[in-house]
């Protein structure tokens, strides 16, 4: 699959029309994984466009049309090296949805910490940075995309994934084509790990019984079926779930009529090993038992 800079032409590839549902821009933070994110959309048969200017992208997206149909989906990697990024990507996609379309915005961020450890991981600068330090341009970055986050389709935080991991959930995300249906991750965590920055929904479980005081339990996780067993059968974890369940389609239809395509539901108990492990895991069997496109992924399982 071809990957073309800002100023280049190529392409190369599956041929597929380049329709409303095809077309992502990813951006966000420096240092999250843009970069990691564009390869595996190109192991996905996408067409990607690195280091475009926002107000270059309708052009893009008439060329393709004018290609009748032989590029394959699209998707923009954006940044804030240029300085009117903010204005120029908020102009683009009102000018887009003006004309019928409507681009998905994929925001990529991490913590501090982990950004800070990546760039001197490589040795570079942070753009931003000019003559101050690498927090320094991390701050400036993150104030200056506050907005793009805020309005964002899809947020991915990859401070706990590493180069397959977030491979994983660029694949699970688009490696079919876009429905009209939103897309489901499940994602089980520990609470003193801090909650995961992506979510759009958090469900407690720590009202349940622990398994980790039971002798028997505590070395096993959510995965394994005694420990299934155990936790979904503490009284309330039932009523829980068909209530939960119930909740979770009214706000998933209301999710589809707004046209969110992406959600990220948590999980929580405590270590994240036991409880929201097995609770992640009924939750998502239970979804996808109705048709909803749903994946599910567990942070915390193995720190303990």
């Amino acid at each position: 699959m071809g990957r073309v800079n800002g100023a280049g032409t190529e392409a190369t590839g599956t041929e597929a029309a380049a329709t409303e549902a095809d077309i992502v821009i990813i951006t966000g933070m420096s240092g999250a994984g843009r970069s990691t994110a564009a390869k595996s959309l190109e192991d996905l048969d996408w067409f990607v466009i690195d280091n475009l200017p926002p107000t270059l992208l309708p052009t893009m997206i008439d060329l393709a049309r004018r290609a009748k149909g032989s590029l394959p989906r699209i998707a923009a990697v954006m940044d804030v090296r240029s300085r009117a990024f903010t204005t120029d990507l908020r102009s683009t996609v009102r000018e887009l949805s003006s004309r019928g379309i409507r681009p998905q915005v994929v925001f990529l961020e991490a913590s501090d910490e982990v950004l800070v450890r990546r760039f001197d991981s490589v040795r570079r600068p942070h753009p931003l940075q000019e003559d101050g330090r690498i927090v320094d341009g991390i701050a400036a970055e993150r104030a200056l995309l506050a907005g793009v986050r805020g309005e964002a389709d899809l947020v991915l935080d990859t401070s706990s994934l590493n180069v397959h991991g977030l491979r994983a959930r660029i694949h699970a995300y688009f490696g079919s084509p876009a429905s009209a249906s939103a897309r489901l991750s499940v994602i089980s965590f520990g609470y003193k790990y801090g909650l995961p920055v992506d979510a759009d929904l958090v469900a407690d479980c720590r009202f349940l019984p622990n398994p980790r005081w039971i002798a028997a339990l505590s070395p096993l996780t959510g995965q394994d079926e005694r420990v299934k067993e155990y936790v979904l059968g503490q009284p309330g974890a039932a009523e829980f779930l068909d209530a939960y369940l119930t909740a979770l389609g009214v706000v998933l239809e209301g999710y589809q009529r707004e046209g969110k395509q992406y959600v990220t539901l948590a999980v929580g108990c405590t270590g994240g090993k036991h409880r929201s492990v097995a609770m992640a895991e009924q939750i998502a069997r239970r979804l996808a038992g109705t048709g909803v496109s749903v994946q599910v992924m567990h942070r915390d399982l193995g720190r303990e």
